[in-house]
């Protein structure tokens, strides 16, 4: 097997530490030791998937795991760290690591650079942005797919890129949702084809400002070469500016500026265009909102990137659904539309989908804040919203901001938000889960609160 892992990280008494252990960490601590390389593997969370990944890993050779904590003195000693997705840049564990000097990569970097070791020839779309990331990089590899081209997705959706290099299938496009945090460690990382889908200030409980955020999301051009290419939002001065005088092909999709887009949204026709030709109707794409039409623009254009004709791209956008998570219907019950928009976890994502409302609703607001205030979604709320019931940590957060602009309840169970939502909505109205926050105070991610949203739907 061609070796993967620089020589410094397999010399006798060497140890390379793995922090996080969800999915990508337990599939990078296996990738290192089937290279021979010994890790040690930690996670601060007590959470039952850290015993499951403990376990995982039990009977793998050259792997020490450690549950609820870091041990500091070894993961100061080791010769390289690999950090997990979900592990933010200025997490103190890797504050130490930085401290000691230790070299700092991605699962995504470490995955990168063993697939194109591994699987020559398999070439990668990467998607990032603050939102449309997982829809856009669905899309991709959709298409891709529909095409008839072997492909399918990974990074933040899917498999991890470690755990990809390791399978036995081969495929000639990879999609990737790759994440700032990510990006931030990963110096190796070099993608064929690039999309960025939008900017909008995110994460501020993790950075100390807007501007640190996109510099992490500048790096997805870090490697840029001259054939590269860059799909990117034309109506998004924050994404232009931040492609501006990077190397490599630069097509742009828009909703709003057809004069020098690649692709755009022909709102009085009702249709999609790809170089001035219709690609489909509007109504023929089964996704709700304009942001879902700017992604399936974004998505055409990459996957044209792979050689892919139009007539292909429009079958394929005809048959793609929306995914869990994202605007999904979940049902109707009593004449009211539910709605689990649990993935938007940020101001911007819940903007989009308020916008997307063509009924009087009901909106879900809550979790763990994230550091931006609500004010801004008062007027977007004055229209159509109901009522607005807010929850969790952010409960007084969201009722400071919104409180007297706009009808609000505050909620305590989910169980309890559920139930006042069924008595304020009325047939006809939609109630719609977009939290603008993170779901970290009640639930392990946004997956388990949107999937507890439709359970409770479901019981209805």
């Amino acid at each position: 097997m061609e070796r993967i892992a620089p020589d410094a990280w397999r010399k006798p008494g060497s140890v390379v530490a793995i922090i996080g252990l969800g999915k990508s960490g337990v599939a990078a601590a296996r990738l290192l030791a089937r290279d021979g390389v010994r890790v040690y593997a930690s996670d601060a969370s007590d959470h039952p998937y850290a015993g499951h990944a403990a376990e995982a890993l039990k009977s793998v050779p050259w792997v020490e795991v450690d549950i609820g904590r870091h041990d500091l003195s070894k993961i100061r000693q080791a010769v390289g760290v690999v950090v997990s997705p979900g592990v933010p840049p200025d997490a103190p564990v890797l504050a130490a690591a930085r401290h000691a000097g230790v070299e700092i990569v991605s699962e995504l970097d470490l995955g990168f650079r063993a697939l194109t070791a591994l699987h020559a020839g398999t070439r990668s779309i990467a998607i990032t942005g603050t939102n449309g990331k997982t829809t856009t990089t669905a899309l991709v590899a959709h298409l891709l797919s529909a095409a008839g081209l072997p492909s399918t997705t990974a990074g933040n959706i899917g498999r991890p890129l470690t755990d990809l290099a390791m399978a036995t299938e081969r495929y000639q496009w990879i999609s990737l949702e790759v994440s700032s945090f990510q990006l931030h460690d990963s110096p190796n990382f070099a993608p064929e084809v690039g999309v960025l889908t939008n900017l909008a200030p995110d994460h501020l409980d993790r950075y100390p400002s807007a501007e640190a955020y996109y510099a992490d999301k500048r790096l997805l051009f870090r490697n840029a070469h001259d054939d590269d290419v860059w799909v990117l939002n034309a109506d998004d001065k924050l994404v232009l500016d931040l492609a501006r005088g990077v190397a490599g092909r630069k097509v742009l999709f828009s909703l709003v500026l057809p004069r020098g887009a690649d692709a755009w949204y022909d709102a009085a026709d009702g249709v999609l265009r790809l170089a001035g030709d219709v690609l489909i109707k509007r109504d023929e794409l089964h996704l709700m909102g304009d942001h879902n039409v700017a992604n399936a623009l974004a998505a055409a254009l990459a996957v044209r990137e792979a050689g892919v004709p139009a007539g292909l791209l429009a079958q394929g956008l005809r048959s793609f659904r929306a995914l869990p998570h994202r605007l999904e219907p979940v049902r109707e019950v009593g004449g009211v539309l539910w709605i689990n928009d649990s993935k938007a976890t940020n101001i911007a994502a819940t903007t989009v989908a308020v916008i997307a409302m063509q009924r009087p609703f009901v909106l879900l607001l809550g979790g763990r804040h994230k550091g931006e205030p609500y004010t801004s979604l008062a007027p977007l709320l004055a229209e159509r919203c109901r009522l607005v019931i807010a929850y969790g940590e952010a409960g007084p957060l969201v009722e400071q901001d919104l409180g007297g602009k706009v009808p609000l309840e505050r909620g305590t169970t989910f169980e309890d938000v559920i139930a006042r939502a069924r008595r304020a909505a009325q047939p006809g109205d939609a109630v719609l889960l977009s939290p603008a926050c993170s779901s970290y105070d009640m639930f392990k991610n946004y997956e388990e609160r949107g999937a507890t949203f439709r359970r409770l739907v479901e019981a209805l």
